[in-house]
């Protein structure tokens, strides 16, 4: 969920925002610029609530923070080799690594932090930012396309497994082991995404008119939305979610999709007792003698919902999350602004604009009021989002050359638990290792 807004094409007002990301379960949002980077609380639709603001490193172009913890990871262009990892309500950097070439995007959970690099990807140990495991010689990779599960119990990775077809390679991030590849579309990948269990993978291709949800670790085909027809597209964001009802895609066109993931049945359907029914029958079964893809096309799913934008051709990413008890389409766009939709989950339907925020202007800091830490269970959209006040306290023992903790250096499990904890001011979370690294040559090779 992190989009890097490009240079702006001859004619075109230049981007106001470098980047863009919405944290794991939809509750932050982070921005980067050429002065630095902020964080926003998702709280509340009319209120806009600046968590935190730093001007120390300039040029941001990768902005990631862990749920509503203090820990954000940074990349700027002036160091684009380099990933540093601050504490930023205490003001203090956990520590950095300088990787063999430009990183293009960082992926993060409670239990593995991933930098994907053209062809390579690193997994660290968030818990002490230990290298674990190096992917060598992957597909080049030059967007840094990639997903991870935000469930730390299976921390599947997801990304390319060709430059020149939609092949999906699954990962296992605890076990360290590949699971299966996916043959997800003829075309080169787009977009691909976890719901929040882990449970179910969406992509979609370059051609962007076809998204396919499928089962983890299975790999098998469940869903297949169709966005449209009359124009190729590119994604530019695609995400669950936090329920996995419904599945989100925004584009470079001015129309976001919404598409409802319906409850799979094996039964067999009563034999249909009026004449509409019956004929609509019949033509199911006639698509089973028209050509393959013709029929492929009249059997996939069309948009639920959608939401209109007043501009195309600007990047932008969307998220649908419970605002105030209610279900919305939040979309951030690289103009600097944050846009508040309505939806309805019964009828679907156009989403109705609600509020409007600018992302460069002071907001309220609220740099006390965030949880650290919140639980990632699924949450309905009837239900309130109730997210646990913890707080713990960095400690900076020694690291070991790999930059992981030296030997008998054991973080607390209880520090990175996702139900509620209660700790006192003095344990600040994260507390992991102080460390100073450079992965060039290091790592252990897939």
């Amino acid at each position: 969920m992190e989009a890097e807004a490009a240079d702006a094409p001859p004619g075109r007002v230049q981007a106001a925002l470098s980047c863009f990301s919405f944290n794991q379960d939809c509750t932050s949002l982070a921005i980067g610029t050429k002065a630095g980077y902020k964080l926003f609380s998702l709280s509340s639709v009319e209120q806009l609530d600046q968590v935190h603001g730093s001007n120390e490193i300039p040029d941001v172009y990768i902005v990631e923070r862990l749920f509503s913890s203090s820990l954000v990871v940074v990349v700027s262009h002036t160091k684009p080799r380099q990933m540093n990892v601050y504490h930023f309500k205490k003001g203090t950097e956990i520590c950095n690594y300088s990787y063999s070439s430009n990183i293009l995007s960082i992926r993060l959970n409670r239990q593995r932090l991933l930098v994907c690099l053209e062809e390579s990807i690193y997994i660290h140990n968030i818990k002490d930012m230990k290298l674990l495991k190096t992917l060598l010689d992957i597909p080049s990779n030059p967007t840094g396309l990639c997903a991870l599960s935000i469930n730390h119990s299976n921390s599947y990775l997801a990304y390319p497994g060709s430059l020149t077809s939609g092949e999906i390679v699954l990962y296992d991030g605890n076990s360290l082991k590949a699971v299966c590849t996916i043959a997800a579309h003829e075309g080169t990948l787009a977009a691909i995404t976890f719901n929040s269990s882990g449970s179910k993978l969406a992509s979609a291709s370059e051609k962007g008119t076809v998204i396919r949800v499928f089962s983890v670790p299975e790999g098998q085909k469940l869903y297949e939305f169709r966005r449209g027809m009359k124009r190729y597209v590119t994604i530019s964001s695609l995400v669950f979610s936090m329920d996995s009802q419904f599945l989100c895609a925004s584009s470079n066109t001015e129309t976001v999709h919404i598409f409802k993931l319906e409850h799979l049945t094996t039964s067999h359907p009563e034999e249909p007792s009026t004449w509409s029914g019956y004929m609509g029958k019949m033509f199911m079964a006639a698509t089973n003698y028209l050509p393959a893809q013709v029929s492929d096309m009249m059997n996939q799913d069309r948009a639920f919902a959608t939401g209109r934008l007043s501009f195309s051709g600007q990047k932008n990413i969307c998220t649908l999350s419970t605002i105030q008890k209610l279900p919305r389409l939040l979309v951030a766009s690289s103009d600097g602004h944050l846009y508040i939709y309505n939806l309805d989950p019964q009828d679907g339907g156009e989403c109705v604009l609600i509020k409007t925020h600018s992302l460069l202007g002071s907001g309220t800091t609220e740099e006390n009021k965030e949880n650290d830490l919140g639980p990632s269970i699924p949450q309905s959209y009837a239900a309130t989002v109730a997210r646990p006040s913890t707080s713990v306290a960095s400690t900076v023992p020694g690291y070991s050359e790999d930059g992981g903790a030296l030997r008998g250096e054991v973080i607390p499990e209880h520090e990175f638990a996702t139900g509620p904890v209660c700790l006192d001011d003095e344990n600040e979370f994260p507390p992991i290792i102080l460390c100073r690294g450079s992965q060039k040559g290091k790592s252990k090779q897939s």
